[in-house]
């Protein structure tokens, strides 16, 4: 079989239905690619051909994204604890022993929780624009925070401009210097996804709770500074949410980490997936297998 296909699966953990990418060989190295808001694996399509030559690649959905399950708001908890659990679980079900995690928005707070719940597990991290530092949150949070200080339902509707078509492509445009680079495919499928009955209210759901991530960064700070894992950040320079205060800040816990910058928005990989892909190679070839 050729190892370098993509296959398209999904596995059942506790009932919910996640959809996962799986590429590479299975007894090479592995590596789990967490997405962010609001994408899906399918952020990953021009990467992972990159990866899978030498390591076996993962690239799961989280709950209420891509194709995955989306349960309905009312009957779901969606909160960033319980969406790692989901992820825990095909971890379980994989059988997965030893992977590096690549981190990318809200796969950051999912990716480490595992880290911290999975210390022995963790060959490595890639942090692209994923955050674990409240100097890395810019201004553009103040409507999330707002919400956090005072949930009323006026704060709730406002944060509702944040899952729009308008949005949603400038969080993929900004800080692009050739917007001819991004792929429309992109933002098109996740507003098709964000766009379905009622997932507007489980994003909603998931603002609320990102405070949780943020008390949680002394915990990760933690993990970093015992376990010194090998770390590697790709970060793009002009990302209107995560600031470069952010990525630096992880030499703070983590000396040896490297620390990358690229002349990009938030959604690096739609403009530099080559040479960031290049970065991720060398970096993966130097990890424990």
């Amino acid at each position: 079989m050729n190892t370098q296909i993509v296959k398209h699966l999904t596995a059942s953990i506790n009932g919910v239905n996640i959809f996962y990418r799986e590429s590479g060989p299975k007894d090479a190295p592995t590596i789990l690619l967490l997405h962010g808001f609001p994408t899906s694996s399918h952020m990953y399509r021009n990467l992972i051909p990159i990866l899978n030559k030498e390591f076996h690649v993962i690239a799961p959905d989280l709950v209420g994204f891509g194709f995955s399950d989306a349960p309905h708001h009312t009957s779901f908890q969606y909160t960033f604890d319980n969406l790692t659990k989901y992820i825990q679980g095909l971890i379980d079900q994989l059988g997965l022993k030893k992977f590096a995690i690549q981190v990318f928005d809200y796969g950051a707070p999912v990716g480490y929780r595992l880290a911290v719940a999975n210390p022995e597990k963790i060959t490595g991290i890639i942090s692209q624009n994923g955050n674990a530092y409240e100097e890395g949150l810019s201004d553009g949070w103040n409507p999330i925070r707002q919400y956090w200080q005072q949930p009323t339902k006026e704060n709730r509707d406002n944060l509702k401009a944040m899952t729009t078509k308008e949005s949603t492509q400038w969080q993929y445009l900004t800080g692009v210097s050739d917007t001819t680079l991004v792929a429309p495919e992109s933002y098109a499928l996740d507003q098709f996804l964000l766009d379905r009955k009622d997932n507007v209210e489980l994003q909603l759901d998931l603002f609320s709770d990102y405070a949780n991530n943020v008390a949680m960064y002394p915990a990760f700070h933690q993990y970093f500074k015992k376990y010194q894992p090998p770390f590697l950040a790709v970060w793009g320079n002009k990302d209107p949410f995560f600031l470069l205060a952010g990525a630096k800040a992880f030499k703070r816990d983590l000396p040896g980490a490297t620390i990358k910058f690229f002349d990009t928005g938030h959604f690096a990989l739609e403009t530099h997936v080559y040479e960031i892909g290049a970065e991720i190679l060398a970096f993966l070839r130097t990890l424990p297998e």
